[in-house]
């Protein structure tokens, strides 16, 4: 008998948008939970309108990423500038356990969703609102995405080179820490409310929650008063530390030896050519004052094997290394990923195959995984009108006419 998921019974209202909020209704749409997804068709979630695009062929429905963040909900588009609409989302409430929303500060209040509204209506409601910098402070309305935050928290300042301008990642690492915090604190919420009986809100700031990569630089300067700055692929406790060319088409491997103990390991695996005994590389300081020679070298004997070879190598021998994976090697070639079941395949209505990501943790005794393919914009409008809500289907025809389920 298949083991029963962890959330099942727990329904959750997703208003939320692009990447963080998404994945942490998707977990818990994954592990059991019903989970509604709320858009309109004149503003729908901008992830809808993100590349790539299947087929290169764009539409609301056609984004992977939109796809990969989004499977296991149900979708329904209601105008919540409608007159009507607040009623509907009233009955929602009713139905739910949890609203999660990271809309700007007020945005929900002024459609008649804020908190206290909400705890009319049903008092046990769980709410949590996750936006940018939380929802009090001098900058707590200031809009913004995650390519902006990871500049704020600090993570551009450290990415790139020593002697360039900050680069910055085309990856906003915020956008995928917070989503763990959010599905945490909602499970404090729900254990509170058992306990309790008494419903509570949340307030989520991907600042902070993004400040907890940042823990180092700031240690650093806690105590040393130092500003850490961009190291390229350097590192300051280990050499050789990098990125290193490999035999093959684009082919790199990561390399860090931090110890003397694992530096005299790699050297064995490179069969100790002379440079190695030289005293310029007989110490860690050593190694580091002339690291831009000893990268040369290293590199010199890995683009003579493909990263496989000198990943095997080098981890047989206890070397910390890996392969310089891109989309391609994931999804096709690692078998850890795949023994995990970490990626899945759903049939989608409009775009064929779409691949989505499992959470990466498993429980023992009632693992989660995606239920179906991530939704088509209003796809669930009559399933959730007509069974959850109740409603006859003259009254579902009524709302589609006024423009109430846009």
């Amino acid at each position: 008998m298949k083991a029963r998921r962890p959330l099942e019974g727990l329904k959750v209202i997703d208003f939320t948008w692009l990447i963080s909020g998404p994945i942490a209704c998707k977990t818990l749409a994954d592990h059991g939970a019903e989970v509604i997804k709320i858009e309109t068709s004149s503003i729908p979630d901008n992830i809808r309108i993100t590349t790539p695009f299947n087929a290169n062929i764009t539409g609301v429905n056609r984004s992977a990423t939109f796809a990969n963040y989004n499977s296991s909900k149900y979708s329904l588009t209601l105008n919540l500038r409608h007159p009507k609409a607040s009623k509907i989302a009233e009955r929602l409430v009713i139905w739910a356990d949890v609203v999660v929303e990271s809309f700007r500060p007020g945005t929900m209040k002024r459609w008649g969703l804020g908190y206290e509204n909400l705890r009319k209506i049903k008092p046990e409601i769980i709410m949590l609102s996750m936006t940018m910098q939380g929802q009090t402070g001098p900058f707590s309305h200031v809009p913004g995405v995650g390519t902006q935050l990871q500049a704020l928290v600090g993570v551009t300042h450290l990415t790139g080179w020593p002697d360039r301008e900050p680069v910055g990642t085309p990856i906003p690492y915020p956008d995928f820490i917070s989503p763990w915090y959010i599905v945490v604190a909602v499970m404090a919420a729900l254990d509170y409310r058992r306990r309790t009986g008494q419903g509570v809100y949340i307030d989520i700031s991907q600042l902070e929650t993004s400040l907890q990569f940042m823990g180092v630089p700031l240690l650093d300067y806690t105590v040393n008063g130092k500003v850490q700055t961009r190291m390229g692929n350097q590192h300051p406790y280990a050499a050789p530390h990098g990125v290193y060319f490999c035999r093959g088409d684009n082919r790199w491997c990561a390399i860090a030896a931090f110890t003397d103990e694992e530096w005299r390991s790699l050297c064995e695996v490179m069969a100790n050519p002379s440079w190695t005994k030289e005293p310029r590389f007989a110490t860690f300081l050593s190694r580091k004052k002339n690291e831009s020679e000893l990268n040369t070298l290293v590199e010199e004997w890995t683009s003579m094997h493909t990263a496989e070879e000198v990943i095997s190598l080098l981890q047989s021998a206890g070397v910390p290394a890996g392969v310089v994976q891109n989309g391609q090697d994931l999804l096709e070639h690692d078998s850890q990923l795949r023994h995990r079941h970490h990626f899945w395949a759903f049939d989608h209505h409009e775009t064929g195959q779409h691949v989505t990501e499992m959470a990466p943790y498993r429980l023992s005794c009632s693992p989660g995984e995606p239920k179906w393919a991530a939704p088509c914009l209003g796809e669930h409008n009559h399933y959730i009108c007509t069974q959850i809500l109740g409603m006859s289907d003259a009254e579902f025809i009524e709302l589609v006419t006024e423009g109430v389920l846009e």
